[in-house]
């Protein structure tokens, strides 16, 4: 079973990979924050940044792709394959912004099954690499997800990742574990397991579930609580000499003190800056106690002196929860 780190537009960019890598149990794969495909496309030094060996090193770095049409997909594939030495790519067909499905693309794509057919049968025989797809279960009804798996089980793909929710359920209420079951009964392609992994108990429950999952894939659960994976997949017995909350705060401050410390040096400008630093607490500051007056404090900084001084007060403060 692997461990794969979900795309997340403005959060899991190279930076926060690259770090990520260094102060946690590192995951198998890194998927890119989707790249969206055009005609006659042209990577921007943004996204060069995400795909290039000389910003991933040895990374296991997946570009993923969003677009509705072939042509784009197959242009923009060959540009990874060809020019940074890309052997697989992923498909989107799982965002469920509404600037993206509003388009048709992402999980909107899936509200058009022919067309999504039509387009899978061009990129699977042009493309000439491994294709993955990350999809959620339909758009608006569950008995979407029987015509789905008739069209995803055509294909040979490297892998299918299902986060089963429906477009329309965005990130509410609880998976449809029912869903990805049938996708397990009528597939013969590996799945991955995505979705609602916020905790070890979590895991627990849903590698119950599908012990037979290829892989699983943490999205919000490991922004929010870095440490995560570390603590699923400790085997070390010796619990009385391993101080979880000592072991994991330090680890999130090296995290932390490194993206910073890369950020300042390819972004332009404290607002730059402080931009994505105060995005990313967004996520992690809850998993400390009594956070919020520091958050406050964070999102309300304008200069680096003014954040550093309230990250140190609440790191130097507060505890890290228990995951």
């Amino acid at each position: 079973m692997k461990n794969y780190l979900a795309p997340m537009e403005g959060v899991t960019n190279w930076v926060y990979r690259n770090a990520y890598h260094d102060c946690f149990y590192p995951m198998d794969k890194y998927f890119t924050p989707f790249i969206t495909a055009k005609p006659n496309k042209r990577l921007s030094s943004k996204e060069i940044k995400e795909v290039s060996p000389e910003t991933n090193g040895d990374l296991p770095v997946i570009p993923q792709i969003l677009t509705n049409n072939a042509e784009d997909f197959v242009k923009t594939a060959h540009i990874f394959r060809d020019e940074y030495g890309h052997r697989e790519v992923n498909l989107n067909l799982g965002c469920p912004s509404g600037t993206v499905t509003a388009k048709g693309k992402g999980a909107g794509f899936l509200g058009e099954p022919d067309k999504l057919e039509r387009f899978l049968d061009e990129i699977f025989e042009k493309t000439g690499m491994e294709i993955s797809i990350k999809t959620r279960v339909g758009t608006d009804y569950e008995e979407d997800w029987e015509r789905l798996l008739e069209i995803y089980g055509r294909y040979p793909l490297k892998e299918l990742i299902i986060h089963p929710r429906l477009l329309k359920d965005h990130y509410k209420g609880i998976p449809r574990y029912e869903l990805y079951e049938e996708a397990r009964e009528k597939l013969k392609v590996p799945l991955g397991y995505n979705g609602d992994i916020f905790s070890v108990e979590a895991y627990q429950e849903i590698r119950v579930k599908f012990p037979d999952a290829d892989s699983f894939m943490y999205g919000r659960g490991v922004i929010a609580r870095p440490y995560l994976l570390d603590e699923i997949m400790r085997t070390d017995g010796n619990e009385e000499n391993f101080n979880r909350q000592e072991t994991y705060k330090q680890k999130m401050r090296q995290f932390h003190d490194r993206i910073y410390c890369d950020y300042q040096e390819y972004l332009s400008g404290e607002r730059n800056v402080l931009f994505r630093m105060k995005e990313l607490w967004s996520y992690m500051a809850p998993g400390f106690t009594n956070y919020a007056r520091y958050l406050k404090k964070i999102k309300k900084s304008q200069h680096f002196g003014d954040y550093e001084a309230a990250v140190m007060s609440l790191f130097g403060e507060q505890e890290i929860l228990k995951v």
